[in-house]
């Protein structure tokens, strides 16, 4: 069993005044304790997840907090348990056939990016608040 994490689960988790902070937290709770198997997430999920946090709190501290969660830090002991696949070419161009497929649900790139990546790496669900992903991946949240 494997899950791949949405940047919306890290952002609410990391804003305690996000309406889905205590929903994300318990998802987080859950990946930690390895209740839904390998957790996954991608370079751009990353880099939508620090950039939103950073935005919608106005405090790179939630950016950083979402950066050593999925990366890990050793210097605060906070240890890495996520695995960071990176978007490359193929992924790019299947993302790309994706994101047109689906143009009518307004899915981002980086969500079609994300359904290629769990195809192609067998991943069975997606922890995300985002109902786009209905219908096409498997999604746990509400």
């Amino acid at each position: 069993m494997s899950i791949f994490i949405d940047a919306g689960i890290f952002i609410a988790y990391a804003n305690e005044k996000d309406k889905l902070h205590a929903q994300a937290t318990g998802f987080i709770d859950e990946i930690i304790e390895n209740k839904h198997g390998a957790a996954f997430t991608s370079n751009m999920v990353f880099d939508e997840a620090v950039t939103f946090a950073h935005y919608k709190t106005g405090d790179v501290k939630k950016a950083i907090e979402i950066r050593d969660f999925i990366l890990g830090n050793e210097k605060e002991d906070i240890q890495k348990f996520m695995n960071l696949l990176f978007v490359d070419k193929e992924v790019l161009e299947n993302g790309w056939k994706i994101f047109v497929k689906y143009a009518s649900r307004k899915l981002s790139f980086t969500d079609c990016t994300t359904i290629e990546l769990m195809n192609s790496r067998d991943i069975e669900y997606l922890a995300s608040f985002d109902g786009g992903f209905d219908g096409i991946v498997e999604r746990i949240g509400e």
